[in-house]
C-alpha cells in the first residue's frame, strides 16, 4: 500500500520526494496540488490525505476542534517574519504602536501562520495592543469550527488587501507578497532584524509540519516513526548540502545563514529541540483568541516521537 502525501518539494524534503529515501515499510505516493494552501484545506476539512505538511497554528486550531490527525515533529519550514509587515512608503506608518486603533490587512485567515508570527512582532517588539486593531482577512479560516473574534473582519471580495493598503482603507498588511516600490517593510532592514531577535532571544519561528491521519496512526502504529527517520534523514542531506555550500534560492539562503548563525543544524526535528518556540507560538495563539487554552506538548505530537530527535 502507498500512503498518499502531500508535501511541497523543497531542498529538505527533496530526497524523500525523489524516493532515494523512503520510510521503511511505508511507501509514499505523492499528491499534487497547484496551491499547498488549498492542500491544507482539503486535509483539515476532508482528511483528503494519509500524511501531510500543515501549517502548525492551522494544525493546532484544527486539534482543538476535533479533527483527526496528529503531527510529527518533523519542521519542514522556518523563517523569520519581521519583513511580513508592510506598510505604505509615505512615511504615514513608521513603528507598531501607531497601528492602534487602525485596521490591518492579513493575507487569507486570520489563523494563518505567518500572520501570527506578525502580529506577535508587533506585540512583542513593537508593544502594540492587537485588541486595539481591526484585523482585515482576505480568506476565511482553513478550521470551519473556528470563530474569530469580533474585531476580525473581511475584505471586499472585488479587492486585493493590497489595493485596499494603498488607497489608504488599510494601515499595513500581514503575509502579502508584492514588489509594488510604493510599499515597504515595517521593520527596517527585515532580514537582520529576524537574524537579531534569534541571537537576542533564540527566536525561529516554525511556520509547518507533518500530520498523519488519525485513522492511519492506529492500523499501522509503526508509520509514525518510518516517516519521521525518512524525513530526517532527507533533512540531513540538505544541511549537508548547505555546508558544502549548495545554494540556489532564497530559503537555502535563509537557512545558509542560520547555520553561519547558530553552527549548528537550521532545521532540527523533534519536541526537545524545538520546545521553547513551540510553547511561544502557543501562547501567541492563546493571546490573539485562536486558541482557548494551552495544552501540553506531548499531547500534540504522535506518542512514539516524543522522545526523537533528528
Amino acid at each position: 500500500m502507498n500512503y498518499v502525501t502531500l508535501t511541497r518539494a523543497q531542498g529538505n524534503n527533496r530526497a524523500v520526494i525523489d524516493a532515494d529515501v523512503v520510510p521503511q515499510g511505508f511507501p509514499l505516493q505523492f499528491a499534487q496540488e497547484a496551491v499547498l494552501v488549498q492542500g491544507f484545506r482539503k486535509m483539515v476539512r476532508n482528511l483528503a490525505y494519509d500524511v501531510s505538511e500543515m501549517a502548525l497554528t492551522t494544525y493546532l486550531c484544527a486539534r482543538e476542534h476535533g479533527v483527526r490527525f496528529t503531527a510529527l515533529p518533523v519542521f519542514l519550514v522556518r523563517g523569520f517574519h519581521h519583513g511580513a509587515i508592510l506598510v505604505r512608503s509615505d512615511d504615514s506608518i513608521t513603528e507598531a504602536g501607531q497601528l492602534a486603533g487602525r485596521r490591518v490587512g492579513v493575507n487569507r485567515g486570520y489563523t494563518v501562520t505567518t500572520g501570527v508570527w506578525g502580529r506577535a512582532i508587533l506585540d512583542t517588539e513593537g508593544g502594540l495592543d492587537l485588541d486595539s486593531v481591526t484585523w482585515v482577512r482576505s480568506g476565511d479560516e482553513h478550521v470551519a469550527d473556528y470563530r474569530p473574534p469580533a474585531n476580525v473582519v473581511s475584505a471586499p471580495e472585488d479587492r486585493t488587501l493590497i489595493d485596499l493598503l494603498k488607497e489608504g482603507e488599510l494601515d499595513a498588511v500581514i503575509g502579502v507578497a508584492t514588489d509594488d516600490p510604493d510599499l515597504t517593510p515595517l521593520v527596517p532592514d527585515p532580514e537582520e532584524a529576524g537574524c537579531a531577535a534569534l541571537r537576542k532571544r533564540g527566536l525561529y519561528p516554525i511556520n509547518h509540519l507533518v500530520v498523519v491521519k488519525d485513522d492511519v496512526l492506529a492500523t499501522e502504529p509503526g508509520i509514525a516513526t518510518a516517516v519521521f527517520e525518512a524525513f530526517a534523514e532527507s533533512k540531513r542531506r540538505y544541511i549537508e548540502q548547505l555546508r558544502a555550500g549548495t545554494v540556489e534560492n532564497a530559503t537555502d539562503r535563509m537557512y545558509a545563514r542560520v547555520l553561519a548563525e547558530m553552527g549548528a543544524d537550521p532545521l532540527p526535528y523533534g519536541i526537545e529541540p524545538n520546545r521553547a518556540v513551540l510553547e511561544e507560538l502557543m501562547g501567541h495563539a492563546i493571546r490573539q483568541h485562536i486558541l482557548a487554552e494551552p495544552v501540553p506538548l506531548e499531547s500534540l505530537f504522535a506518542p512514539s516521537t516524543l522522545d526523537l530527535v533528528g
